[in-house]
């Protein structure tokens, strides 16, 4: 049975930053399997974050 998640990183405000998970799917070298890499990041460095999760 899945899981349902229910998750709020932030509420929008202006005087704090915005808030994003991202979640990479990445092959093992080894094994061939996929696994998945998770960050949370600010919004504005999302792009950047996602180039450096290997």
């Amino acid at each position: 049975m899945a899981k349902k998640v229910v998750a709020t990183l932030k509420k929008e405000d202006e005087s704090k930053p915005a808030l994003t998970k991202i979640i990479k799917a990445v092959r093992s070298p080894k094994t061939g399997a996929y696994c998945f890499k998770e960050a949370i990041v600010l919004q504005t460095k999302a792009k950047e974050a996602l180039k450096d999760l290997k």
